[in-house]
């Protein structure tokens, strides 16, 4: 049950406009996105959500029922969904319950009766407590996977809320957890939003077993055993599944091989036990052969099967073949779900994340090995986002959890199969890792060729360190030149983005991300190829305050260099610590777990604030907090570079002086000198013309409304 992140740009630079224009323009797009459409559909194409469209297919009763914190949209970006279409294509009768309300007399819970096997809950496609919180604990207002993006929706945990209602209507049916949620929480973890210590989510749930990752496998396996006669109780053998037991069941008990934690208890009593489990937990997450691991909590132990195979690429296909609609549910007809409008005409080309990033839980969910569909499967998918009635011609999105890693492998399996790293790109690219393009390339140009389609644009983040690798083949040297190009000039809807996520190679060392040249590299052959293709696209920068192992005068450090490079940051976020990553570990223990080295953590709202601050040194109403600020660290001298007209020098490294990222070179105009600022001069003539500038930076407030995370 794969959670999809987040996360597409428009492509088009609009003039300035008045808040009454931009109101409007808002909302006629909303009520375009509301006119409802005859559906292509019966209501028997989608899976039923209630008794009477149970009868409508001829049901007596469910085999299994799903109950989602999400609304049912019937597409294959939605985990539950697809596990209920490969229970459905297993034979079995499935129904989903999509955000049941859980006040009052829970007749959502109720009205499609007992199943015949079990139940089975995701919270969503999101963790509960990130959909419903800010990173400053502070509620949000909207939710993109409700109709129309109404809050409140689903309750905080969901995994547990649901399951404590089920089991006390239906106390002796089978329940199974599944999703980001209950995976990423099977083990002891830090809870940011209650700050605390929790066990095991099944203890707190009361429900039967979890289904950690993808679980496409897991849930026909359940359904066969239990279909069979065996009891929930009995279901140990099952890989990449958690359940509670007690010793003696442990079956063939406490084996050598076997990883046994530090327990429950101890950790409440011992932050380094904490950081030291995370270390066995990632590890044996992101191996081909892991090892079973137990955790003793509440006189029990939590033990955890290790992961299925990296799934085969006819195994993939499988989950993309079947017979979505690819639309909300009709019950959601005039409704705008915003998550659905994000990936409606977006295809995915791939699972898993190699790049191993301290703060992201794609591999703890996905696995850091690439499962790869067919070339026909894409195609086959694409054909269906062609047919579909508002389709204009452009694709949002042909990614992936990272953009680029189609099709990439180690060369030596064997290798591979004896390997432990979290990061197959961090500190250095794997000299076993296949680097070549040219299989993403042929991708690419298929669904180009495509009668119907118009554009593909690539919307998933972009692995730079990727593209300027230098392979000793150089068949894939020139593919990610070639692909780098292509990119570039024809998959890019006018921004580009990409996640330095940081300056400080320091603090990028933590992240486990390359260091901060390579973004420079890159952003110079960006900015080249589109000064040659006379292009004037920018590219959008992520980066993250508040990191473990992160201070002040890195941020600081940050703001000198990102204004030497011409950007006015507005994408930007703090650190949000999630259960299963290295660095929510670091920052509840003060550990490095790898290292046990004491490591610190910006965590009051002052700390933040202190770091944050610097993002946003181009605001006059932060110059005087900023400035006393560096005073107080001793780095004055930084108030000279950010705020006088110096050179644009830094100590530890020197950039080219021309404004990048956001201001692309203009043909046959001269540079006069290091120190001028053609943004400045192009300004100034225009202002001597009596013409607004004219800014291709979408971060200033000229083009949009400013917005700070």
């Amino acid at each position: 049950m794969s959670s999809q992140r987040e996360n597409r740009r428009t492509a088009k630079q609009h003039k300035k406009a008045t808040p009454t224009q931009r109101q409007d323009r808002e909302g006629a797009a909303k009520n375009e996105a509301k006119i409802t459409r005859p559906s292509r559909f019966q209501l028997t194409d989608f899976l039923p959500t209630t008794k009477k469209e149970v009868e409508l297919r001829g049901w007596d009763q469910l085999d299994i029922i799903l109950f989602s914190g999400d609304a049912y949209i019937d597409h294959p970006a939605f985990g539950a969904t697809v596990i209920g279409r490969t229970l459905e294509a297993a034979g079995y009768k499935v129904a989903i319950v999509p955000q049941p309300d859980w006040h009052g007399d829970f007749r959502d819970f109720k009205k499609l009766g007992r199943p015949r096997l079990y139940f089975g809950i995701s919270p969503g496609a999101m963790d509960s407590m990130v959909n419903k919180y800010t990173a400053n604990r502070r509620l949000r207002s909207d939710d993109a996977y409700s109709p129309d993006g109404r809050p409140n929706l689903r309750p905080e945990y969901p995994s547990i809320v649901y399951s404590n209602i089920l089991r006390q209507l239906y106390p002796d049916v089978p329940i199974v957890l599944g999703g980001i949620e209950a995976s990423l929480r099977r083990l002891t973890h830090y809870d940011y939003w209650k700050d605390c210590v929790r066990k095991c989510i099944l203890c707190d749930a009361h429900a039967d077993m979890i289904i950690y990752g993808m679980g496409e496998k897991q849930v026909v396996s359940i359904a066969q055993e239990l279909e069979n006669g065996a009891n929930i109780k009995d279901l140990k053998h099952i890989p990449q599944t958690v359940y509670l037991c007690k010793e003696s069941e442990i079956p063939d008990g406490i084996k050598e091989n076997d990883i046994v934690l530090h327990s429950h208890e101890s950790c409440l009593h011992n932050k380094k036990y904490q950081a030291e489990n995370f270390k066995h937990i990632e590890e044996e997450s992101n191996k081909k052969h892991a090892q079973r691991i137990l955790q003793a909590v509440d006189n029990v132990y939590a033990v955890v099967n290790p992961p299925y195979p990296t799934m085969t690429t006819e195994e993939v296909d499988a989950a993309y073949d079947l017979p979505y609609t690819r639309e909300p549910h009709p019950k959601y007809r005039g409704k705008t779900i915003p998550a659905y409008e994000m990936i409606k005409h977006s295809v995915n080309i791939h699972r898993g994340c190699f790049g191993g990033c301290s703060f992201c839980t794609i591999s703890a969910h996905q696995g850091k090995f690439i499962s790869c569909r067919s070339k026909e499967s894409i195609l086959k998918e694409v054909k269906q986002v062609i047919q579909m009635p508002d389709f204009k011609g452009y694709l949002s999105d042909l990614g992936g959890p990272s953009a680029n890693m189609y099709g990439m492998a180690g060369k030596n399996q064997k290798a591979c199969e004896h390997c432990k790293r979290p990061s197959c790109v961090n500190p250095e690219i794997c000299p076993n890792l296949e680097t070549d393009h040219t299989k993403l390339l042929e991708i690419y140009h298929a669904v180009d060729e495509l009668p119907g389609i118009k554009k593909s644009f690539i919307g998933s983040g972009v692995r730079y360190d990727l593209l300027l690798h230098k392979s000793k083949d150089e068949k894939s040297n020139e593919a990610a030149r070639q692909y780098t190009r292509e990119l570039i000039t024809r998959h890019v809807s006018g921004r580009l983005k990409v996640a330095p996520e940081h300056t400080s190679d320091r603090v990028l060392g933590l992240m486990r991300k390359p260091s901060f040249q390579q973004f420079y590299a890159f952003k110079k052959i960006f900015d080249r190829i589109n000064r040659e293709e006379n292009m004037r696209q920018q590219i959008i920068p992520y980066f993250i305050s508040s990191h473990p192992g992160c201070q002040e005068e890195d941020m600081a450090e940050l703001a000198v260099l990102t204004k030497d490079l011409d950007f006015h940051l507005e994408q930007v976020q703090d650190f949000t610590p999630t259960p299963m990553t290295v660095s929510t570990e670091a920052w509840y223990t003060g550990y490095d777990p790898y290292t046990l080295e004491p490591i610190f953590s910006a965590k009051t709202p002052k700390e933040k604030l202190a770091q944050r601050q610097f993002f946003f040194w181009y605001k006059p109403e932060t110059r005087r907090d900023i400035e006393r600020e560096l005073h107080r660290i001793g780095r004055s001298d930084l108030i000279a570079k950010l705020y006088d007209n110096v050179p644009k020098r830094h100590p530890r490294a020197v950039y080219d002086p021309k404004a990048i990222g956001s201001t692309p070179d203009i043909p046959n105009k001269k540079r006069k000198g290091r120190e001028e600022k053609p943004t400045d001069n192009r300004r100034k003539s225009a202002n001597q013309n009596g013409k607004q500038p004219k800014s291709y930076n979408p971060n200033f407030s000229g083009n949009h409304r400013r917005r700070q995370k």
